[in-house]
């Protein structure tokens, strides 16, 4: 494929989303990885939270960057080079559209979610004295807690967290009283990884910002799986990352209100982030170039848009629908098993497309052993998630999560192969 018919698909219509549910088989044939054995068995690939499939558009676009017009970005007046930095700018674009972000201008490219939120602590640290109080919850990421940590260990600012009650949600009765004078930042998982819950971002924002707090979003598990819009959630930075929505690995995205983005300092020095740089003294670039030192990967972000272009062809509302469908399945069927513990809410329109269990019969490691030998990919242990398994009560849990290739035969596979579990050890 030419550069030229990478701009043609560009500009070319879009496909309109089919009206009918048949659609799933022809999406899942997109994505040449599923379409091996594994052990003998048909790959059943429920690890899309960890990392998601790609499509054969987004395979493409990344062959077609290094066969047709790899080059270095903002740097060269030569053809490839204003081409690589056409197509860099096109995926910030379209990653700022993706999330109604305020503009482009607005999106800094990062490498993944996690920079992205390193990106906001370091780079609020100079606002934050000792004392000021930063608000988490329980269930958070270690994305979302680690760099937080760092910054009390350096600044003596306060973290405080909002509890979970025992089917998984936000206990939202603490808000009011975990909300202080002293709050200054309120950072948040938009889906947990765990757990499944969708939070209500919404309402914790219009509380947090009554008490001019700013609100961070960590968006890894929810953009690319259903509608996100900055503007209705009320936020004022968002993380993402591509790598989880379809896109390449090593690249992340962090939307920000334009305000947000000039108080922050950037956490890099080098090139490309500079106005003017003297042997003693430098200023920086405007947003987003001030957060965005040296060579950026310009290979995935000439690849992301195709995911992006996918996912606007099928309608985020009907791969939410989807998700949702297939979570509810995957709830009925794994409820059925005697004693497995499932975690999150039981409502799969309060939930995200993933489910994480424990069963008392089989160690979560020995669950993903097993799975994998009829062909199941899952993940197994504490998902980046230490204190909320502690809060949870187990050191681990077996993770199934799902994606636009997933389907009602893959969770029939999972039930099957728990149940081939449990035979193996309880023979």
């Amino acid at each position: 494929m030419s550069r030229g018919d990478v701009e043609k698909q560009r500009k070319a219509p879009k496909p309109q989303p089919s009206a009918t549910e048949d659609r799933w088989p022809e999406v899942s044939r997109r994505f040449p990885a599923l379409q091996r054995s594994v052990n003998a068995h048909r790959l059943v690939y429920l690890d899309t939270a960890a990392t998601a499939q790609k499509p054969d558009g987004v395979i493409a676009a990344q062959q077609e960057y290094y066969r047709s017009f790899n080059a270095n970005v903002h740097r060269g007046i030569h053809t490839l080079a204003e081409e690589a930095t056409a197509a860099y700018e096109h995926c910030r674009a379209r990653a700022a559209q993706l999330v109604a972000a305020p503009s482009p201008s607005s999106l800094v490219i990062t490498r993944n979610a996690t920079a992205s939120l390193n990106m906001v602590a370091r780079g609020l640290e100079h606002t934050l004295h000792e004392g000021d109080e930063v608000l988490l919850t329980e269930m958070e990421h270690h994305a979302n807690l680690v760099p937080w940590i760092m910054l009390a260990q350096r600044t003596g600012i306060v973290l405080r967290h909002i509890p979970i009650t025992d089917d998984g949600k936000l206990d939202l009765s603490k808000l009011d009283e975990l909300l202080t004078a002293r709050t200054r930042i309120v950072s948040l998982m938009h889906v947990s990884n765990v757990l499944g819950t969708i939070n209500p971002v919404a309402e914790v924002a219009e509380a947090a910002h009554a008490r001019g707090a700013t609100v961070v979003v960590d968006a890894a598990q929810s953009v690319g799986h259903l509608p996100v819009d900055m503007v209705e959630l009320g936020v004022d930075a968002l993380a993402y990352s591509a790598h989880k929505c379809y896109g390449p690995m090593g690249l992340g995205f962090l939307a920000a209100k334009p305000e947000l983005l000039d108080l922050m300092e950037p956490m890099e020095g080098g090139g490309e982030m500079i106005n003017e740089v003297f042997l003693d003294r430098a200023t920086w670039a405007e947003p987003p170039l001030k957060f965005e030192a040296g060579t950026p990967n310009v290979a995935s972000a000439a690849a992301f848009p195709a995911a992006v272009d996918m996912l606007e062809e099928i309608g985020l509302e009907a791969v939410r629908r989807h998700e949702e469908e297939l979570a509810g399945y995957a709830l009925e069927r794994l409820s059925s098993l005697p004693g497995l513990v499932i975690y999150g809410p039981t409502d799969p329109a309060e939930r995200g497309g993933l489910v994480s269990f424990h069963d008392p019969e089989v160690h979560p490691h020995d669950m993903a052993t097993l799975l994998d030998q009829a062909g199941v990919a899952v993940r197994a242990g504490h998902h980046c998630a230490q204190p909320l398994h502690r809060r949870l009560g187990v050191v681990a849990t077996t993770r199934a999560s799902l994606g636009v290739y997933s389907s009602k035969s893959d969770v029939d596979a999972l039930y099957e192969g728990i149940r081939f579990a449990r035979r193996y050890f309880n023979p």
